[in-house]
């Protein structure tokens, strides 16, 4: 191949030569040939890469200080981990017992919960080269690059560990949803089936008896997407769950993230842990960081109390917003957002946490809920609640005003929703019953009935609370935000 190379190249130089000789204009022959070199190794896919990088995947360096121990609030997901590692730690004795080296590893859970991070501390657990790539940089208009940008990933990470004088290597595709889909779901055209192709046969390839023993670990927070083929033993024979954090691990993944960062005395994690209830890790960094930079803005020392809560606010609904509403739709803000805290404090007790009617993102004021207890369950009854205090805040605008304004609309979604849950599982009075067969008609007679019965039940909730309505009301508007301890001093004094 390479003399043919050179022997086109030096035909084509002394073309060129001859035609300069002769006086003809080069400038559009070298336009068309340049295109051409262009077209070709873009095609090849090697073109604007350096040594570090083939087929954009990036060679990444490990971090020797990401470590399982700083990875906090995914124990059994670490656990699971590590004991499928020891399989690449562990050559000689998994020889003498005959076990087949696990050849993938499969991360399966939401965004932020540290999939990546996972994957950095294996590399360090195993001291193995580690090649970082993610699925989206795979494919292109070009058939056939994927499907070579895998070969040259696993050659880089055999290649890597090599230089390095290491046994094990780690290669890391994040997204890997996007190329290892169901095949024939992609209807514009094979490139996608074809990397996946490529994906299986370079894992069926992997050998115990290779000088370089490769695993290949990936990440997705869409596993349903994925194709059988890749998901059966032998290729990804782990599946590894990264759930969200529990309080306890949220606990400890609170604790790294302010490590380093001056804390008030008055600072208490363990609370920060229960307000924060479905955080992931990244959102938890994130709190930190933002309550770090409102410390900042404040001209503090350090990070206090109020600037936590605060920056919990912003996770969750963004930054406030320069617009005011006018002193009237301000006031029924107020008094929808009340509604909501006292259903939500008379159903479930200490579950209030904030109201404030500081406008932020879409939301021209919020009542935040703190969870008491970690539930992964729901009973009719929980569900029945949580219906109702999606009403308090429209049932309290008609006990004052005589009717709802259209800021209810997320909470009626929300309310029907739940109602749909609880039909779907078979808690309503339909019973046990299969969506397909049972007709709209009943369903959304059903319905009906369940939101019906919860608005009934939360006006007279509120009925008796109308002077307390007005009391929290005013302090709302004059402080723009109450605490929920105040809030529950006002409840029982009324």
């Amino acid at each position: 191949m390479n003399k043919y190379m050179e022997l086109v190249t030096g035909i084509g130089l002394g073309l060129l030569i001859f035609l300069l000789w002769r006086g003809v204009d080069l400038t559009p022959f070298l336009l068309l040939g340049g295109a051409f070199v262009a077209l070709f190794f873009l095609s090849q896919g090697r073109l604007g890469r350096n040594l570090e990088t083939i087929g954009n995947q990036s060679v990444v360096k490990i971090d020797t200080s990401v470590n399982f121990e700083d990875i906090g609030g995914q124990e059994i997901a670490k656990r699971e981990l590590s004991e499928a590692l020891d399989f690449v730690r562990c050559q000689e004795q998994i020889k003498q017992l005959g076990i087949r080296p696990l050849k993938g590893i499969l991360l399966i859970g939401p965004p932020g919960t540290g999939k990546t991070l996972l994957a950095k501390a294996a590399a360090n657990y195993t001291d193995s080269a580690f090649v970082s790539s993610s699925g989206s940089e795979f494919v292109e208009m070009y058939a056939g690059v994927g499907a070579q940008r895998v070969r040259q990933l696993f050659a880089k990470a055999r290649s890597q560990a090599t230089k390095a004088n290491k046994h094990s290597a780690i290669v890391f595709i994040d997204e890997i949803e996007v190329i290892a889909g169901k095949r024939g779901s992609h209807t514009s055209h094979l490139e996608y089936d074809q990397t996946l192709n490529q994906l299986l046969v370079e894992m069926d390839g992997l050998k115990p008896s290779e000088t370089v023993k490769i695993l290949v670990i990936a990440a997705t927070n869409r596993s349903d997407l994925l194709d059988a083929a890749i998901l059966r033993p032998g290729r990804f024979d782990r599946q590894v769950k990264v759930e969200l954090p529990d309080k306890e691990g949220r606990t400890h993944i609170l604790k790294i993230h302010t490590k380093g960062k001056p804390l008030a005395a008055e600072v208490d994690l363990e609370e920060v842990a229960k307000d924060t209830f479905g955080f992931s890790g990244a959102h938890l960094e994130s709190l930190i960081n933002e309550a770090a930079i409102l410390a900042f803005r404040k001209e503090r020392d350090v990070i206090m109390m109020e600037d936590i809560r605060e920056a919990i606010d912003k996770v969750i609904m963004g930054e406030k917003l320069d617009r005011r509403p006018e002193s009237s739709e301000l006031k029924r803000v107020a008094i929808h957002e009340t509604g909501h805290a006292l259903v939500s404090e008379l159903l479930r007790p200490e579950s209030v946490a904030t109201i404030t009617v500081v406008p932020r993102g879409k939301a021209l004021g919020f009542m935040r809920q703190t969870q008491v207890q970690e539930q992964f369950l729901y009973t009719k009854e929980y569900l029945q609640d949580q219906i109702a205090i999606c009403l308090g805040g429209a049932m309290a605008e008609e006990l004052v005003y005589g009717t709802w304004s259209t800021g209810s609309a997320n909470d009626f979604e929300q309310a029907t929703s739940i109602a749909g849950q609880i039909i779907k599982t078979g808690l309503s009075g339909l019973g046990i019953i299969k969506e397909d067969l049972t007709s709209k008609e009943r369903i959304a007679g059903e319905m009906d009935e369940i939101l019906s019965e919860q608005k009934e039940r939360v006006k007279k909730l509120l009925e008796t609370k109308e002077a307390l309505i007005d009391l929290i009301t005013a302090n709302l508007l004059e402080q723009e935000k109450v605490s929920g301890n105040w809030f529950r001093k006002q409840l029982r004094c009324a």
